[in-house]
Order: C-alpha cells, then sequence, then structure tokens
C-alpha cells in the first residue's frame, strides 16, 4: 500500500468518525436521561417472584436501561440485597451490558438495520438461556 492509499483511508476513516460523533454523543446523553428518570427502586418492584418471567423482566428492563457493566453489578447487587432472584438479576445484568435497545437507532444507522436487529434479538434471547444456565449451574455446585 503507498502513502495515497494510506493518507486516504486515513482522510476517510477520520469522515466516517465525524460523522459518526453526534449519533455517539446522542445515545450517550439518552442514555444519561433514562438512568436519570427512572428511579432506583422501580427495578425491584417490576419483579414477580416467579423465576421464568422474572428472567424476562430482567432483559427486558436491562435492554431498556443500557449501560456500561460496572453500573450493572452495583445495580444487580441492590437487587439481589431487595430479594430479586438471581435467575432476573443475571438476566438483568447480561441484557444491560449485550443489548441496547436505547442505542439501536444509532447502531442500525452505522452497521445497518437488519444486523443491529439480529444483534440485539440474538443477545436477547441468549441472556435469558445464560441466566438460566448460570443459576442451575449454581445449583448443582451448591
Amino acid at each position: 500500500m503507498n502513502q495515497s492509499n494510506i493518507r486516504k483511508a486515513i482522510a476517510k476513516t477520520l469522515r466516517n468518525f465525524l460523522r459518526v460523533i453526534p449519533i455517539i454523543l446522542g445515545v450517550f446523553l439518552l442514555l444519561a436521561l433514562v438512568v436519570s428518570v427512572v428511579p432506583p427502586d422501580f427495578y425491584t418492584k417490576a419483579f414477580t417472584g416467579i423465576p421464568a418471567i422474572d428472567a424476562l423482566i430482567g432483559a427486558g428492563l436491562g435492554s431498556i436501561s443500557a449501560g456500561n457493566p460496572l453500573t450493572s453489578y452495583i445495580i444487580g447487587g441492590e437487587l439481589l440485597q431487595k430479594g430479586v432472584g438471581l435467575i432476573a438479576v443475571t438476566a438483568f445484568i447480561l441484557s444491560w451490558v449485550t443489548v441496547g435497545l436505547v442505542q439501536l437507532p444509532a447502531e442500525a444507522l452505522i452497521l445497518g438495520r437488519r444486523f443491529a436487529v439480529v444483534r440485539n434479538l440474538v443477545n436477547f434471547v441468549l441472556a435469558i438461556i445464560m441466566a438460566s444456565l448460570v443459576v442451575s449451574t449454581l445449583g448443582l455446585i451448591q
């Protein structure tokens, strides 16, 4: 690859990056709005105590309330302390980190709508499956 091609590639990358910055900023602002609007006790009131339903609720809430892993662990610990089941908390944490309905429009714009939708659906289903496997594995160990 010659220097001309490298310069063109760098220029194209920079243009694409500058085009994406407003989208990423919008996602961050929307995430901050969701986190500030949803009261912390909302999560504990949303769960039913039925493991299968709680796994769905946990995955759904985690998908909507997307955030960073560190925050999800803190919220997960609080939920466990308040009596929310491990399967619900595990599904919540997994979907919090891997599914992002808030970021879906930006992801679809950048990576393509089909890819974004399929990725989010697969991760939603896998969050529920993995939560079930984690809880059953821990049950076998204890």
